[in-house]
C-alpha cells in the first residue's frame, strides 16, 4: 500500500541542507511505495499549524534542481522543541495530522536539537503502535554530532572559513610598518570544529592565523595576552581565530564578561560579542593597532565556496535515508563511515537517534596544541578532503540562481 513522505528543515541552515533536501525528494519520486511527497513549512512548529506545501510538485518545474544549490532552508526553519513528557497532547495532534496526510515516513534535516525531535516522534510511535517511520538526515556546520565522522555543511562552512581568514590575513600585510592585531570570531558555541578549520588557510608554518582558540580548552586572559606580545615580535600583522564560546573553564563564556546574553528556546546561551571583547583587551593590555571581525551567518549561508564533496554528501544522505525508511528503518539518523582519508572514501549507515540526540562531539584533545593556541597537522588529515571540489551554479545575469518558496 503506498504511503506519503512529509520532509522538514529545523535549525540553522547550512549551504548544503537544501542538497539533502533534494535527495530526498527526488529518490522518494521514484519509490513505487511513496505517493505524495509533503515538505512542512518551518519545520514541526509550521506543519502543528497546517503549514505545508506539495513539495513534490516541483519536479514538474526546474525549481527542484535549483533547490539542490540553494542555501538556507528552502522550506523555513524553526526551533521549536517537543515537550519531554510523551503524554502531552501536542503529540496526538501531531500523529492525527499525520494520518489524515497518510503519512507512513517522516524525515527531518537538522542537528542536535533536531535529532531531539525524531526520537521523541519515534518513541511515542512505538509507544503507541503506529507504523509511521522517523529518520533524520544530519546537518551542521558545527560538526559536533556523535555517531558520525562528520555532518553535511561543515565541508562546505570550513572552507568559507579557510578562504576568507586567508584573505583577512593577506589584507592584514598591507601596511607592515606597524603592529596590528586581527581578531575573527567563528562560529562554534561548545565545539571548535569551524574554528579549526582556519588553520587551513595557512601557507606554511608559522603563517596566519598564528594562533586559533577553541571551547574546548579553557581560556586564560592573562596568557592570551603574553601570547599575542610574543607572537608580534615575529609576526607583526598577527590575526587571531576564536571560537564565539571561548569559556573559562568555570561556565563562563568569555563574551559574558562583557555584557548580557540572552537565551534560545532550548534553553542555550545566544552567543556573540568574544571578538570584540578581546579586541578591548588587546587594545588595553598592548596598545596596538586591533580590530575584530565576526563572520556570522556567512559562514552557513554563503555559497561562493561550496564544497562538490559536501554538496554530494548532502544529498546522498538523502538518498540514504529514503532506502533506509523504506527498508523498515525508524528512529534512526543518517551516518557518515569514513574508509579511508587518502584516497577519501565515505561508506553511509544509520546509528540509534536515541544515542545521538542531545551529545555533541568535541574536537579531539590530542589535536589541541601549544597550551590551547593551536591545532595539530592530524585535523588537516581529518578536515582537507571534506572541503575539496567547487560547485558551478546556475546564474542570472552574472549572479548566483535561487529557489524561492512561494
Amino acid at each position: 500500500m503506498k504511503k506519503n513522505i512529509i520532509v522538514g528543515q529545523s535549525g540553522g541552515p547550512t549551504a548544503v541542507i537544501n542538497g539533502s533536501l533534494y535527495g530526498v525528494v527526488s529518490e522518494g519520486l521514484k519509490q513505487t511505495g511513496v505517493c505524495r511527497i509533503y515538505g512542512m513549512i518551518n519545520g514541526i512548529e509550521g506543519f502543528l499549524h497546517d503549514h505545508y506545501m506539495d513539495i513534490g510538485a516541483l519536479d514538474s518545474t526546474n525549481e527542484l534542481e535549483l533547490v539542490r544549490t540553494t542555501p538556507g532552508a528552502y522550506l523555513g526553519s524553526c526551533r521549536y522543541k517537543l515537550p519531554e513528557n510523551l503524554n502531552d497532547p501536542v503529540y496526538s495532534q501531531l500523529f492525527e495530522k499525520f494520518d489524515e496526510k497518510d503519512i507512513g515516513y517522516f524525515f527531518y534535516i537538522g542537528g542536535n536539537d533536531s535529532m531531539d525531535t525524531v526520537s521523541k516522534l519515534s518513541r511515542y510511535a512505538a509507544k503507541t503502535g503506529s507504523d509511521i517511520r522517523f529518520i533524520g538526515v544530519p546537518k551542521t556546520i558545527d560538526n559536533d554530532l556523535v555517531e558520525t565522522d562528520h555532518t553535511p555543511g561543515y565541508g562546505s562552512a570550513a572552507k568559507y572559513v579557510a578562504t576568507v581568514v586567508r584573505e583577512i590575513a593577506t589584507d592584514a600585510t598591507v601596511y607592515d610598518n606597524k603592529q596590528s592585531v586581527t581578531i575573527v570570531e567563528v562560529m562554534g558555541r561548545h565545539a571548535g570544529w569551524l574554528t579549526a578549520a582556519s588553520m587551513l588557510a595557512r601557507k606554511f608554518e608559522g603563517d596566519n592565523p598564528v594562533l586559533i582558540y577553541l571551547p574546548e580548552v579553557a581560556f586564560d586572559q592573562d596568557a592570551f595576552i603574553e601570547k599575542v606580545k610574543e607572537c608580534l615580535k615575529t609576526t607583526p600583522n598577527l590575526v587571531v581565530c576564536i571560537s564565539e564560546g571561548i569559556n573559562d573553564g568555570r561556565g563562563t563564556f568569555i563574551c559574558e564578561y562583557a555584557s548580557d546574553v540572552g537565551i534560545d528556546n532550548f534553553g542555550h546561551k545566544m552567543l556573540t560579542g568574544s571578538g570584540k571583547y578581546l579586541e578591548n583587551l588587546v587594545k588595553e593590555k598592548i596598545g596596538v593597532k586591533v580590530r575584530s571581525i565576526e563572520l556570522n551567518v556567512c559562514q552557513r549561508c554563503s555559497c561562493a565556496h561550496l564544497a562538490r564533496v559536501d554538496l554530494d554528501e548532502a544529498v546522498n544522505a538523502g538518498i540514504y535515508a529514503v532506502h533506509a525508511a523504506l527498508e523498515g528503518a525508524t528512529g534512526k539518523m543518517i551516518t557518515f563511515v569514513r574508509n579511508k582519508s587518502v584516497p577519501y572514501e565515505l561508506s553511509y549507515g544509520t546509528a540509534d537517534v536515541n544515542i545521538i540526540c542531545n551529545k555533541e562531539k568535541p574536537v579531539p584533545a590530542e589535536w589541541i596544541i601549544n597550551e590551547g593556541s593551536d591545532i595539530s597537522d592530524a585535523f588537516i588529515d581529518y578536515a582537507r578532503p571534506l572541503t575539496q571540489g567547487y560547485v558551478e551554479l546556475p546564474t542570472k545575469n552574472g549572479i548566483p540562481l535561487f529557489a524561492y518558496r512561494r
